[in-house]
């Protein structure tokens, strides 16, 4: 998959930002072909992939899924989705799909058969906790979590993930790929690339020993939030060790299976709100431009937005807006810090051997960093000042 070397994503979360959710329906086009308007954007920001959020029905925010097979009517319909990728495919850019496996929404046609038919065929492809009750997704009432152990559920995921695959797609993003069993991906997934050799696998892992986790999967890479969590931690409590830390683990996740890499996605307050100094957005994105992974660029991050996630229902809305359908930039957003981001993911491309390079640490004092990235192809001195807010990037 030589293409993968040089992926780097632009993340949209569909059902935000066309307006979809939680709309059902107000007579406004929130299809998927308002995204066609923003892929111009994605190109010109240096991007090459676009990472799909949720695209399929779902009762509420795409996550409680009620047909695999079936476009969110909130997002239109099978043409709709065909548009998108034959515009997104004429600009080169590749297609993420999001998938979510491991559980499904209350309105799935085999929970609402299970529930009708207790100890019936429907039912066996759920899980049950000790009391007979379908068991839920970490305590959620509304995901109810699959029986991977059953065969009629892995050969169902087989064919919703090369269905897709088949339709344009490139790859998939497994969701809580964490909860799901390690046996069931190492059984889908090869079977599924026997269709489909050149697709590829991101399993969303919040934590845990990389190596282990992709060698008993077959998943071929892991989303890396312990470089995510280290990069603006480290930069807002001005503390560079533990930036140098976080890139020691980083090394060993590139050398067992490259990284997703991001600082921001659909699930966590925006890099903009965690950064009490603008100035240190530019250095986050420094770091991720510059150390090997698979980088992602959550739609509106590069535009300098924010927004902060609550622990509450509706909490995620604020990092999950919808942007304007006529591709005009939304309010608040920052041309400079835009400016920054094409900067550094121009770097990135005419860098390609930084996707599987290793960082060394070459000093940690208690205000400035620099790390040196090297692979099969070049060496790049990257020097972070936390004091000043700057950073330099030099071929060595």
């Amino acid at each position: 998959m030589d293409w993968v070397r040089h992926a780097i994503w632009w993340h949209v979360y569909p059902l935000g930002f066309t307006g979809a959710h939680p709309d059902r329906g107000d007579g406004a086009d929130h299809s998927l072909r308002r995204i066609v308007g923003w892929l111009d954007h994605a190109v010109a920001l240096g991007a090459n992939g676009l990472l799909l959020g949720p695209v399929f029905a779902s009762a509420t925010h795409g996550y409680d899924t009620t047909d695999h097979l079936r476009i969110d009517p909130r997002l239109g319909s099978d043409a709709d989705f065909d548009a998108l990728v034959a515009e997104a495919k004429g600009r080169g850019l590749r297609i993420l799909l999001d998938g979510v496996f491991n559980h499904v929404g209350p309105e799935h046609p085999r929970l609402l058969a299970a529930r009708a038919d207790p100890g019936g065929p429907d039912d066996a492809w759920f899980r049950h906790t000790d009391d007979g009750e379908i068991a839920v997704f970490e305590g959620h009432p509304g995901l109810h979590t699959l029986d991977h152990d059953n065969p009629a559920v892995r050969d169902h995921v087989a064919d919703v993930l090369c269905h897709w695959l088949d339709r344009g797609a490139d790859g998939w993003r497994l969701d809580a790929a964490y909860t799901v069993p390690d046996d069931f991906w190492a059984d889908v997934l090869p079977r599924v690339r026997e269709r489909h050799p050149d697709a590829w696998f991101l399993g969303e892992v919040i934590h845990g020993e990389h190596d282990a986790v992709t060698a008993a999967t077959t998943i071929d890479a892991l989303t890396q939030y312990e470089l995510w969590k280290a990069i603006w931690s480290s930069l807002d409590d001005g503390n560079p060790h533990e930036l140098a830390w976080a890139l020691q683990r980083h090394d060993r996740f590139v050398a067992a299976a490259v990284p997703n890499t991001f600082v921001g996605n659909h699930d966590v307050t925006r890099l903009a709100s965690q950064l009490h100094d603008r100035r240190h957005i530019e250095l986050a994105v420094a770091v991720l431009c510059t150390v090997g992974g698979t980088p992602s660029v959550y739609a509106g991050d590069e535009l300098g937005l924010t927004g902060v996630k609550e622990e509450r229902a509706g909490g995620d809305d604020a990092v999950r807006p919808e942007f304007p359908a006529d591709g005009s930039l939304p309010s608040g957003a920052d041309p400079h810090v835009l400016a920054v981001h094409q900067e550094l993911i121009g770097l990135r491309r005419r860098h390609p051997w930084l996707y599987d390079a290793r960082t060394e640490v070459a000093e940690a004092t208690d205000d400035r960093l620099v790390y040196v990235s090297h692979g099969d192809g070049g060496a790049l001195r990257v020097t972070l000042d936390y004091a000043a807010g700057t950073w330099d990037v030099q071929d060595v």
